[in-house]
């Protein structure tokens, strides 16, 4: 499951997967990361939008193509389609919401099952801007981050914090997880796939709104 590499001067692909509940600001953090802009009303994502973002790691050239998806329940059923070739997987939830925090155990299960140890994790308490409205403690989500293999990293896509320290250390752990599979003779080639772009939503997250449903 290692991402492809050609060569030492050659560049590093990965394949990054954002998971989380809707309006716990996955859209967010992926748009602070890649172009640097933030946007105060919640963007719905509707299935998934890809991003692309190339970085350097003590003179790797590294790719990251991220995948943003949906939170809502409904996109459940579509998740293994977007997922399943994943080399990374970044889960976020809202420190204001104990039940988005909740649905990450969840998403950590389905992961595990699918892809086994050979994906990297990493969990993402966004919304720190708001910390006075805190409902999940810092020692629970760390605790349980470190018994899933996971790192905890605190964010806020409206301060911009924590967003680049998030994609660094899971582009670390990937390049690790690569190097390690090619020594041992167990990377496994996955054949390259296009799946569809669907476009962003501005408004918030609300089912009874008008249009997709």
């Amino acid at each position: 499951m290692a991402g492809t590499s050609t060569g030492g001067g050659r560049s590093h692909n990965f394949k990054v997967v954002l998971l989380g509940e809707g309006c716990v600001g996955k859209t967010s953090l992926v748009l602070r990361y890649v172009e640097n802009k933030f946007n105060d009303k919640h963007i719905t994502t509707l299935q998934a939008s890809f991003l692309n973002k190339r970085i350097n790691i003590g003179g790797k050239r590294v790719n990251i193509a991220i995948w943003d998806t949906a939170g809502q329940e409904r996109f459940h059923a579509l998740g293994p389609i977007y997922y399943r070739d994943s080399n990374g997987a970044i889960l976020v939830y809202d420190i204001t919401d104990e039940d988005s925090f909740q649905k990450v155990k969840n998403w950590v299960k389905e992961l595990k099952k699918m892809l086994g140890n050979d994906i990297c994790l990493c969990i993402a308490g966004n919304k720190i801007d708001l910390e006075k409205e805190r409902h999940v403690s810092v020692e629970e989500a760390e605790a349980y981050a470190a018994s899933v293999g996971a790192k905890h990293i605190h964010t806020s896509a409206k301060l911009n914090k924590g967003i680049d320290e998030v994609f660094l250390d899971l582009s670390k752990r990937m390049l690790e997880r690569s190097a390690d599979d090619i020594l041992s003779g167990g990377n496994k080639s996955k054949s390259n796939r296009k799946s569809v772009v669907v476009v962003d939503d501005d408004q918030p997250a609300q089912q009874s709104s008008g249009g997709c449903c």
